[in-house]
């Protein structure tokens, strides 16, 4: 059975000490995140390859699919669950197919559902939509209306993400609107306790 991404879905924030970010992640994993997405936008490649690797034998441990964010190459080369892609990653298809069919592919559609149907009819196995609020990461990213979430549960059959600028506090509008999980780095990782931030993330899909 193949897994599908729900509930919290944490997201690396961009540290150069591995130790630091993994023991971080087992922080996010013990308090019941259920899919972690690797991003760093500026490591080098040795040092994503260390990191990556070690995140998937934390993420093993933990029964939690790692989904790499960009490398479709690194991704195979520790083993990962998935790839999660841009809009200027390259086309989904050949990712689909230079990945195989068995690892979960993921992609950015911003505030545009008719590019999601696109991602989907590609391979894709969840789509992600945002920054629904206001993003010290992407603080320039297009700001979707609530209700694409509630459009787009009912127009696929894949499993819909919310990002960008997600608290406890305004999570709930979005899954009541029809998030399926939602993609959160700042809000988990910044937090002072960031087992309980995730725990009280998780407990809102209960």
């Amino acid at each position: 059975m193949r897994v599908r991404i729900t509930g919290l879905y944490a997201v690396t924030p961009d540290l150069a000490d591995t130790d630091e970010l993994c023991n971080k992640v087992e922080q996010a994993l013990r308090g019941g995140a259920r899919a972690l997405q690797y991003r760093n936008k500026t490591a080098a490649d040795v040092l994503r390859l260390e990191q990556a690797a070690a995140l998937q034998s934390l993420c093993s441990r933990y029964g939690v699919p790692l989904i790499i964010n960009d490398h479709c190459a690194l991704a195979q080369q520790v083993g990962a669950a998935g790839v999660h892609l841009g809009g200027e990653d390259g086309p989904l298809a050949a990712a689909r197919h230079r990945i195989g069919p068995q690892t979960l592919l993921g992609a950015s559609c911003y505030d545009r559902l008719p590019l999601a149907e696109a991602a989907v009819a590609a391979g894709a196995d969840h789509v992600a939509f945002g920054s629904f609020f206001a993003s010290a990461v992407k603080p320039g990213a297009v700001r979707p209306p609530l209700d694409l979430l509630t459009r787009a549960r009912a127009a696929l059959n894949v499993p819909v993400i919310a990002i960008g600028g997600i608290t406890a506090d305004n999570a709930p509008s979005l899954i009541k609107a029809g998030a399926d999980a939602v993609a959160v780095i700042s809000a988990v990782f910044a937090a002072e306790d960031i087992e309980a931030a995730a725990r009280r993330f998780q407990s809102l899909f209960a």
